[in-house]
């Protein structure tokens, strides 16, 4: 089997779309591996596969729209990142990217920790045994509840948001009779997303406390006075699907400046430095990720040669990859329902799906591949627009890509690397049901996801 099939057929010439010329690919039938999961391929009959089952299969048994998540992607993808930094640093799988019990199972075997953000995560990580001790709990307007729950369980950390939740954690710990390890997430000024970095006046967010002002240097010094608190580091996150590893290094240094502080007004080291997650992955081919190995060596670089220069031991580091480690695993299978040409300007395909189970073309205006994957095809390539069946107008799947011409109803095409916040932001907009998520090892299928019924709507609606 290969990711191709059958030689390039006819191409059409550069197609103006968004305002730049986009040329077709040489051949609509290869899969880029940067895009697609890694057991991905088309098989002698040019049907695409996944962990050595027929796409045309997998719908008839489990149905379309579906997630088909590639197991043996996933759980190689967590031992590449635990491998990269190794025991003097902790490797925490951001659960909001995709949770379920299956996938709290496969990190605690393969190694790797757990970060939740609110109390439904953390009652799906305990219900699949996690260790308490391995888990951070985020967010930014936790619960009373939710940490009453998390300092009972002894969740191994809370990483704190603002002063008033300072507070709350350590009268929560202290009527307990607890020591709660926390940590606190600055805001160092720092923007950065996909190739763009902004170093300056990004305090204007809802999360974390900023450095300005002296705002962060205060709450260091609220929680190291303050009992039932252990202060044991601080956290930054400055952005989503970063490639460029500038942005970290400017995080950094305003961290490990916020550590020396700590050290000449308090006589102590604070022993851990967080600095989120973000990373990016392979949507398009365009996009061009790094390796676990190379973002390993240049994160513990970049502390180590700070905390040199300001004459600190280096702190053990944390990093929170979920979209890197979820993202590129699953795929999303459609079956084409209309076909709509549009005469100079482009086709639209209506698949079974939408906006209710990937939202983020139309809340991010995120850019996705996709490919024909029942059959290959040696038609000319036509622009397309991938859309959904909502009654919505900016119901867009993927909004620019290059499909076979012969394109039909009945057809499956795929969109790779939805594993990551597609089935977490699904909704039921038009009362749609939310689709499976069908993990796929080895020729076997299994649903860790079940695809929810009319039954399960009603079900809610008390009338």
């Amino acid at each position: 089997m290969s990711r191709s099939a059958h030689p390039a057929g006819p191409r059409h010439a550069d197609v103006m779309t968004e305002g730049h010329y986009t040329a077709p690919p040489a051949d609509l039938n290869v899969l880029d591996e940067k895009v697609w999961a890694r057991t991905v391929v088309r098989d002698e009959h040019g049907t695409v596969t996944v962990g050595g089952l027929e796409v045309t299969r997998l719908a008839e048994e489990f149905g379309t729209p579906a997630y088909f998540l590639d197991e043996s992607d996933f759980r190689a993808r967590c031992r590449a990142w635990a491998d990269a930094f190794g025991r003097d640093a902790d490797v925490f799988y951001a659960g909001k990217a995709f949770l379920s019990r299956a996938v709290v199972r496969w990190l605690k075997e393969e190694g790797l920790n757990l970060d939740v953000c609110s109390g439904g995560e953390l009652t799906c990580a305990l219900d699949a045994g996690m260790p308490a001790e391995r888990i951070a709990f985020h967010g930014n307007n936790k619960t009373v509840e939710e940490i009453e729950r998390a300092v009972t369980v002894g969740v191994g950390r809370i990483v704190l948001d603002s002063f008033q939740e300072i507070a709350r954690v350590a009268h929560v710990a202290q009527r307990l009779g607890k020591r709660q390890r926390v940590q606190i997430r600055v805001t160092v000024g720092v923007e950065a997303h996909t190739h763009e970095f902004i170093a300056t006046a990004h305090e204007d967010q809802k999360f974390g406390i900023a450095l300005a002002d002296g705002q962060a240097a205060e709450a260091v010094r609220r929680a190291l006075t303050l009992d039932g608190l252990d202060l044991i580091g601080i956290h930054s996150h400055i952005g989503s699907q970063i490639f460029d590893m500038a942005g970290f290094e400017v995080s950094a240094r305003r961290v490990v400046q916020l550590l020396a502080e700590v050290r000449d007004e308090h006589g102590v080291e604070l022993p851990e430095i967080d600095l989120g997650g973000g990373l990016g992955i392979a949507y398009t081919s365009a996009d061009d990720p790094r390796e676990p190995h190379e973002i390993a060596k240049a994160l513990g670089d970049i502390v180590t040669r700070e905390c040199e220069a300001a004459g600190l031991a280096t702190p053990r580091i944390s990093v929170e990859p979920g979209r890197a480690i979820v993202g590129p695993t699953a795929f999303t299978l459609y079956e084409v329902g209309t076909i709509k040409t549009l005469e100079g300007l482009r086709t639209y395909v209506s698949v079974d799906g939408g906006m209710s189970d990937n939202i983020r073309t139309a809340l991010y205006d995120a850019e996705y591949s996709v490919a024909l994957v029942s059959r290959t095809s040696d038609a000319e390539p036509m622009l397309a627009r991938v859309v959904g069946k909502h009654c919505e107008s900016g119901d867009i799947v993927v909004k620019d890509a290059f499909l076979p011409s012969d394109l039909a109803p009945g057809d499956l095409i795929a969109v790779p690397a939805t594993g990551a916040y597609c089935r977490s932001m699904a909704s039921n907009y038009n009362h749609a049901l939310r689709p499976p998520v069908v993990a796929v090892r080895d020729g076997e299928a299994r649903v860790i996801v079940r695809r929810e019924t009319e039954e399960d709507l009603l079900r809610l609606d008390v009338g």
